[in-house]
């Protein structure tokens, strides 16, 4: 039998029996079936050999080599396609044309397969290795490998796999720092997911109340002050009841961005910490309104990261859940705006006087200013503040779209009415509401918002003393009770060791005017600092000035009380009976005469500020007049109460303070005033020489206290206008345990304040009565304390001139200046021992004329002072 084979086949030592192919021929035929049954003569040609070209067939192009081209055709361009066939397109049928494969050239054999026994052929019918012919691996042209072909192939296999290694190693980093970069993505928010499923967010509605805070006097028993939230002042209102204009007001104020954001807000946050690196207020905070309203009803206003975080999911939650309208009424309705008022509604009422509905573009405004600080900010407290507040919430809504710039240009700041006009629930009544109101201002400059203790359960622990609170309040209702209808009091007790207020009165609205906190014209107390000053540059007590009247270079002439002169006169005698001259020509040896007397009250504790004046003791921001050591500018009682108190605490000054702590209403301590801030403003010389000068004082106006308890003191009064009556009367001063502070006058202190038989009001009568009772009655039950004796500022010798305003002679200055200026408050040391005693000149030798005397010999240098009190940085918000 014959088969077909193909070059190599010849190569393999042995065959299988091939099988017959079906369809075909019979078996023995050597001819192949033709196609389209048409037969052929043609002979195969040998094996190795091309078939011989037919007649009229070009003969086929050698390997490599490209066919000629058809007549009309260019070497290189391919045949026009036939009828119906585009471009490119194989005619149907044709076979796929191949390139014919280059032989491969056998490999010659190594030595290792040269000696290497040839396996035995497999029988036919058993298994081989080699394929049986006409089997489709027989029929492959490749040449059977060699073992050195092999080794190349392995060669090969392994310069090929190093760079695929490489390759595979940089993939499995790749990988790597992908699937770590996902974990640190997945794990927080995984983390967050979890939370946020586990978020139980109360639907609309369902939101409640805060907690009542309660504060306390020192003995953290006594009440002066329950703050309830007002709940029957707090009208919910639906989101159609608010005016548009207010609704953009609140959001131009608080969250810009509330309908786009997601209840966080990045560029808020970004702005708030901008505005808090560059001291820039009216950028904000950085919660937005969902944040807000979750911190003031659900998680509260803990300071910690948990509550943030907290918050945060919330707020996404809510924001998830809720529709904006929704969240936008129930923050409106619940948040606060200062006078006890919760959510728009109320606060419509208690600034206007009107429901929300009413409101118009700039009430609403002014409105939605007060949510950053409602206190602080209440057109009554600090119309400046307010107003700066409603100009930024109007730029806003115009920067927002929702105020066009012609009706920014035609607002006007809106009127609020009186607060003493509108009262809100809560259980803090007559002095102690004043109390409350300064307590709860002290708390805002340590961060502990009015917000919170309205809402948040605070337990708040003040200074007040009981019995020195009840002897106040007992002593200043009984004088007012003999006075005219309209007079009025204000009364403070502070501890000088400490700066705590022991004792705190107002008057008896509990929202109304407080006169221990407003500022008054001070008349002849405010000469203590005067004193004060000239001692630090080295004037002492003994120093004597004139009394005459004196001229002021402006032409005015001042006098002394009912024209009372008594020559030269010492600054000690001239504290006592308050010779107006003495202290102008006193004030005009100060180094820098006026702004001295300003810096040495400063420097004891008198405030730079007060609401609506941005600096005190000025006269418009410039240096003050000379009247400024008579008391003509203002001052509060709390600020003559701490000046003295630093006086006899020898110069010490501690802040003047009424929180001592604070709880949360789960026992957590919030906040405790630290003893640590002191701070020597004075000298303990100066300190000392300016109480030597004030003890004789209380029994020449009345006041000595009971059992002879050793006290200093000073009167002081204030005109009113050139009536020849009084409109303000004081008396300061105290003892070592505590300082006292009083004035009386009228409510509006603008008309005259008489005495209980209608007479002219002076500090020796009224003021001193309750001064007097007051330490009387806090102090039965104290051990007596004395003041230390006091080393004397020295001087030299030179001649008087008579000052500035001249007017008489007296004792020559020349004075050892040791002010260093008061603007730093820089410690200063402690007082040296007393020098020892300059020898007397020796008498003159007998003669027709008298030699001078000789030099008197120096005194003999002091002891060196003792180390000055360390300075501890206080802060601002104690100052």
């Amino acid at each position: 039998m014959t088969h077909r084979s193909d070059p190599g086949e010849g190569d393999a030592p042995q065959r299988r029996p091939h099988k017959p192919r079906t369809p075909g021929p019979a078996q023995g035929s050597s001819k192949r079936p033709q196609p389209h049954g048409k037969p052929t003569s043609a002979k195969r040609p040998a094996p190795g050999q091309k078939p011989a070209p037919k007649p009229g067939q070009k003969p086929a192009p050698k390997p490599g080599q490209r066919p000629a081209p058809k007549p009309g055709q260019k070497p290189g361009q391919r045949p026009a396609p036939k009828p119906g066939q585009k471009q490119g397109q194989r005619p149907a049928g044709a076979a796929k044309a191949t390139v014919p494969k280059k032989p491969a050239t056998p490999a010659k054999p190594t030595k290792a397969a040269a000696g290497a026994k040839t396996r035995p052929a497999a029988a036919p019918g058993k298994h081989s290795s080699a394929p049986a012919k006409g089997h489709p691996k027989a029929d492959s042209k490749t040449p059977a490998s060699t073992p050195k072909d092999a080794a190349k192939k392995t060669a090969a296999s392994r310069k090929v796999r190093k760079p695929v290694s490489k390759r595979r190693r940089t993939m499995q980093w790749v990988l790597a720092a992908i699937l770590a970069i996902a974990l640190v993505i997945a794990a927080p928010l995984g983390v967050f997911g979890f939370s946020y499923v586990r978020a139980e967010l109360p639907k609309p509605g369902e939101i409640q109340t805060a907690q009542i805070s309660t504060i306390f006097a020192r003995d953290g028993k006594t009440q002066l002050a329950r703050i309830v939230p007002a709940e029957g002042n707090r009208e919910q209102v639906k989101l159609d009841q608010i005016p548009k204009d207010v609704q953009n007001a609140v959001l131009a104020a608080e969250d810009r961005e509330f309908w786009e954001n997601s209840g966080f807000s990045f560029t808020g946050f970004g702005r708030a910490l901008i505005g808090q690196v560059t001291g820039d207020a009216s950028a904000g905070g950085g919660s937005t309104i969902t944040q807000q309203y979750i911190k003031n009803t659900i998680v509260g206003n803990e300071r910690s990261y948990k509550r943030k975080y907290d918050e945060l999911v919330y707020s996404i939650k809510m924001t998830n859940n809720w529709s904006k309208e929704q969240i936008l009424e129930g923050y409106l309705n619940t948040i606060y705006f200062g006078r006890n008022a919760y959510g728009i509604q109320a606060a419509a009422k208690a600034y206007f006087d009107k429901p929300a509905s009413k409101l118009t573009v700039e009430e609403g405004a002014m409105l939605a200013g007060l949510i950053q600080m409602p206190s602080q900010l209440d057109p009554w407290n600090n119309p400046t503040g307010a107003q700066e507040r409603w100009n930024y919430v109007l730029d806003g809504m115009v920067t927002m779209g929702t105020l066009s710039a012609e009706e920014r240009a035609k607002a006007a700041f809106p009127k609020t009415r009186d607060p003493a006009t509108y009262s809100a629930y809560t259980e803090a009544t007559g002095a102690n509401g004043l109390i409350k109101n300064q307590v709860i201002d002290e708390l805002a400059k340590i961060g502990i918002s009015e917000e919170d203790v309205t809402n948040r359960g605070l337990q708040v622990t003040t200074t007040i003393d009981p019995f020195v609170q009840k002897a106040i309040l007992d002593t200043a209702r009984d004088q007012l009770s003999i006075l005219q209808e309209d007079a009025r009091t204000g009364v403070v007790a502070i501890e000088p060791g400490t700066g705590a207020v022991r004792g705190y009165y107002g008057g008896d609205d509990a929202s109304g005017w407080d006169y221990a906190n407003s500022g008054l014209q001070t008349g002849s107390t405010f000469k203590i600092f005067g004193v004060a000053a000239a001692l630090q540059q080295g004037i002492p007590l003994s120093a004597g000035y004139d009394s005459a009247p004196v001229t002021l270079p402006g032409g005015t002439t001042i006098f002394n009380d009912g024209g009372a002169q008594a020559g030269v006169t010492s600054v000690a005698e001239a504290l006592k009976n308050s010779y107006n001259t003495s202290f102008i020509r006193l004030q005009s040896d100060l180094d820098n005469t006026t702004q001295d007397t300003a810096d040495m009250a400063h420097a004891l504790g008198v405030a730079k500020s007060l609401p609506n004046i941005p600096k005190t003791l000025t006269e418009n921001g410039n240096q003050p007049f000379d009247g400024i050591i008579l008391g003509q500018y203002q001052s509060r009682v709390i600020d003559m109460a701490t000046g003295v108190s630093t006086l006899i605490n020898r110069g010490v000054y501690h802040p003047t303070h009424f929180v001592s702590k604070v709880t949360s209403a789960d026992g957590e301590v919030l906040y405790q005033f630290d003893q640590k801030y002191t701070e020597r403003r004075v000298s303990a010389q100066v300190a000392d020489n300016v109480l030597t000068a004030m003890q004789p004082i209380a029994g020449w106006s009345n006041g000595a206290l009971a059992g002879g308890r050793p006290s200093v003191a000073k009167t002081g009064t204030a005109q009113l206008g050139d009536t020849g009556q009084n409109k303000d009367a004081w008396m300061i001063g105290g003892t070592p345990q505590l300082a006292v502070a009083v004035w009386v006058g009228t409510a509006d202190n603008t008309s005259a304040i008489f005495n209980s038989y209608g007479g002219v009001m002076y500090g020796s009568m009224s003021p001193t009565a309750i001064w007097k009772q007051v330490l009387d009655t806090a102090l039965a039950e104290k051990d007596f304390a004395n003041f230390p004796e006091a080393v004397p500022v020295d001087f030299g010798v030179g001649a008087y001139t008579g000052g500035t305003y001249g007017g008489g002679t007296g004792y020559g200055l020349g004075y050892g200046n040791s002010y260093q200026g008061q603007q730093n408050y820089a410690p200063v040391q402690e007082a040296a021992p007393e020098p020892e005693p300059v020898a007397p000149a020796p008498a003159p030798a007998p003669a027709p004329a008298p030699a001078p005397p000789p030099p008197a010999p120096a005194p003999a240098p002091a002891a060196p002072p003792p180390a000055p009190i360390p300075r501890i940085e206080i802060p601002d918000f104690l100052q």
